[in-house]
């Protein structure tokens, strides 16, 4: 790229990083220091507030980047993402949304221990929820390291590793000053941005092609050396049937995933009240649904304009199919047009990535410091408060997602996002369905729920192609690869459920009936509710 469309990119981005910091700086001067304040914002946002928060916490570098490079590259089998994140809220808004913000506190974790032994409960599930944090924060460092080497033509891997670093300094800063209410309002102004950008995008593409869909479709497919398959199933997922166990392991993982994802169950926490939490959940889809079509369109736009060969060749995983596109539609790279919008677009993924892990960290740093140190920590000594606790394991979290971005940085940032959805939906849906709707469930069976899935998902993440095995993994050099799927969802989520029955049938303890209607009464009425 020329260096008009580095300097401004950057000029714009740090424009953004500006107005943030702004926020931070003033929220942090105004808040109480309260746990209720650093991990719920007071509980003061409204629904239309928090569904835009939850949609910009939702709409991340996977599905700006990563998402549409799939589309582009792999035409129909790219559209599984966008129908897995999209179904998945359906499950959020009638199962999870009220239940969790009437039974629940500051985590994931308050809602199981209502009605079980404490301690063990929250020990697994702070590490369930801070494992999928790490792998979610992953994907927005490697969406961070792919717009760098664009931007800076692909000259080396230090500036690329000195971005990553960046953003995750800056998302420690957002969440160790800001708390919850800052990062609400940077996770709204991103929400914006990102709307309108992507509806500028695709109503440039549409005019290119004269508002006929059809058109775009078939010169996608044109473009793309596969014809007419390129429109069908079966180019990435249908090979073989191991493929196609791919495919189903990889849409149960997005649509069952969302429901456990610890950073989109904490926004519920936000609002006054359950019927709050609901409408927001109902804004949140109605922007993301509208967003995602989008995405089909930019998909198939870079498909039939940039082209699958400049895709790829730019990067292998497709993750920067968005700002090369916005660099044909504004005119190429010699053009005034070209240079502003591509500068524009990268300058609003770089804003997605800082929004999202300022959320991600937020919500892992809340269960390490209300779930894990609570429960951990031994007498003796003066105990630090939870915030402190809070503010120290964000700078640990962050520096740890910064180790892995640069490590994963050649994979695409949505199929990361995959794994971190089959380990949620794996480790702490059984186990929050389980605590909701089961009267009979017990303290062994909520551990075993947890570690019934969250270990098998990662030994198997661990032993798939993804790791090693093959020249795409994450150690090509070597082979331990003896699990054959790259999503691990369809194996380790029936094993978490499983789990969780098997440890409730063989436990001695009998279940608190009392708890239980408790429970059922505060989750369905609110009676209660914090």
């Amino acid at each position: 790229m020329t260096s008009h469309h580095q300097t401004l990119a950057l000029l714009l981005f740090s424009g953004f990083v500006a107005i943030t910091l702004a926020i931070t700086t003033w929220v942090s001067r105004n808040r109480r220091g309260s746990a209720e304040e650093f991990y719920a914002g007071g509980r003061l946002f409204s629904p239309m507030e928090n569904g835009f928060a939850i949609a910009g916490d939702y709409m991340s570098a996977a599905s700006f980047l990563g998402v549409t490079g799939l589309i582009a590259l792999f035409g129909y089998d790219g559209l599984l993402y966008v129908v897995g994140f999209l179904v998945a809220w359906l499950v959020v808004l009638f199962l999870v949304a009220e239940l969790v913000r009437n039974c629940g506190r500051f985590t994931l974790a308050d809602v199981v221990a209502a009605r079980m032994n404490e301690r063990p409960v929250r020990i697994a599930v702070g590490t369930s929820s801070v494992t999928v944090s790490v792998l979610y924060l992953v994907a927005q460092m490697v969406g961070a390291g792919s717009l760098v080497a664009l931007l800076l033509g692909r000259s080396g891997e230090a500036a690329q590793a000195w971005t990553v670093i960046g953003v995750g300094a800056l998302m420690v800063i957002y969440v160790s000053l800001g708390g919850m209410r800052a990062t609400t309002w940077i996770q709204i102004v991103k929400a914006v941005l990102l709307l309108g950008g992507t509806i500028a995008l695709t109503v440039l593409v549409l005019l290119r092609f004269h508002g006929d869909v059809d058109r775009l479709l078939l010169t996608a497919a044109e473009r793309s050396g596969h014809g007419d398959a390129f429109l069908a199933p079966g180019l990435k997922y249908g090979g073989d049937w191991t493929a196609r166990f791919d495919f189903v392991s990889l849409g149960l993982a997005l649509v069952l995933g969302t429901a456990g994802l610890p950073h989109i169950l904490s926004r519920f926490y936000t609002v006054p009240t359950a019927r709050a939490a609901r409408r927001s959940v109902v804004w949140a889809i109605g922007l993301i649904g509208g967003f995602y079509l989008m995405t089909i369109v930019l998909g198939f736009g870079a498909a039939a304009i940039v082209g699958p060969k400049a895709v790829s060749g730019s990067n292998a995983a497709g993750n920067t199919a968005v700002p090369l596109l916005a660099l044909n539609l504004g005119g190429g790279a010699d053009s005034t047009g070209g240079t502003v919008l591509f500068a524009v677009v990268a300058a609003v993924a770089f804003a997605t990535i800082l929004a999202v892990v300022a959320g991600i960290t937020l919500a892992s740093s809340a269960s390490v410091a209300h779930d894990l140190y609570a429960s951990l920590r031994r007498g003796g000594g003066r105990p630090r408060s939870e915030v402190a606790v809070a503010r120290v394991a964000a700078v640990g979290i962050g520096v740890v997602a910064i180790g892995l971005g640069l490590l994963a940085r050649d994979l695409n940032v949505a199929f990361l996002v995959g794994l971190a959805f089959a380990v949620a939906a794996s480790a702490n849906l059984p186990v929050l369905l389980y605590s909701l709707f089961w009267r009979a469930f017990t303290t062994r069976g909520a551990a075993w729920a947890v570690y019934g899935g969250l270990v098998p998902a990662l030994g198997l993440v661990l032993l798939s192609p993804v790791v090693s095995g093959s020249p795409d993994s994450l150690f090509p050099a070597v082979d331990f690869q003896y699990f054959p799927l790259q999503n691990p969802g369809i194996v380790s989520i029936p094993l978490g459920f499983l789990a969780g029955w098997l440890g409730t049938v063989t436990s001695a303890e009998v279940p608190d009936e009392a708890k239980h209607a408790e429970t059922e009464v505060r989750s369905l009425t609110g009676a209660g509710a914090v």
